[in-house]
C-alpha cells in the first residue's frame, strides 16, 4: 500500500537516522518532563535516550513486517510514520509523529486521510494506540476513530471501521 501525499515523502528509516529518530521520539515528551519533573537537561536527555532505545528496539523485534518511515516535505525530515500494512489484515499505524514545527500545518491529517483512503478501498479497519492525554487524540475522533479498549487508563486502542462513512 503506496501513501501519495502532495509534497510529502516517505523513505524507509536506515541506521543513520537514529539520531534524528531519537529527536523525532524526544519531541513526543518534551512537555511532559519539562512540566512533570525537576530533571536538569542531562537527566532529560538520558531518559529520552533511554527511553527511545527501548522502544525502537521493540518496534523492530515486533512489528517485523512493519514499514518504518521518515516522513519529509520536499526532503526535510519532518516527522516519522510506522505502520503495518500486513495483507487482509487491519492496518496498524504503530506510531506517527510530526515535529512540533511543522504541526498545525494539516500534514498529519492528510497522512491519516490517506491511510484511511487506502484502507477503506481494501475494506480494512486501521487502529492505533493513542495516549489519553495526547493532543491528536481529537484529530483522530474527527477522522471516526472510536475507543475499543484501553490499558492502565492511558493507552487507549482507537479504531477506525472501513465501513465508516469517508
Amino acid at each position: 500500500m503506496n501513501l501519495e501525499i502532495k509534497d510529502i515523502g516517505f523513505r524507509d528509516i536506515q541506521e543513520r537516522d537514529k539520531t534524528l529518530l531519537r529527536e523525532i521520539y524526544g519531541s513526543t515528551r518534551q512537555e511532559e518532563l519539562d512540566k512533570g519533573t525537576n530533571w536538569n537537561d542531562e537527566q532529560k536527555r538520558h531518559f529520552i535516550d533511554q527511553q527511545f532505545s527501548v522502544q525502537h528496539e521493540y518496534y523492530q523485534k515486533n512489528f517485523s513486517d512493519a514499514k518504518f518511515y521518515i516522513i519529509e516535505k520536499e526532503e526535510v525530515p519532518i516527522g516519522r510514520l510506522y505502520i503495518d500494512f500486513s495483507e487482509n489484515e487491519p492496518v496498524r499505524i504503530i506510531d506517527i509523529t510530526i515535529l512540533p514545527e511543522w504541526r498545525n500545518k494539516n500534514i498529519g491529517s492528510s497522512i491519516l486521510n490517506e491511510i484511511l483512503k487506502k484502507a477503506g478501498s481494501n475494506n480494512l479497519n486501521v487502529s492505533i494506540h493513542v495516549e489519553a492525554f495526547n493532543p491528536a487524540m481529537n484529530l483522530y475522533k474527527r477522522l471516526g476513530f472510536r475507543k475499543v479498549s484501553e490499558t492502565n487508563g492511558i493507552y487507549h486502542l482507537m479504531e477506525w471501521n472501513y465501513n465508516t462513512k469517508y
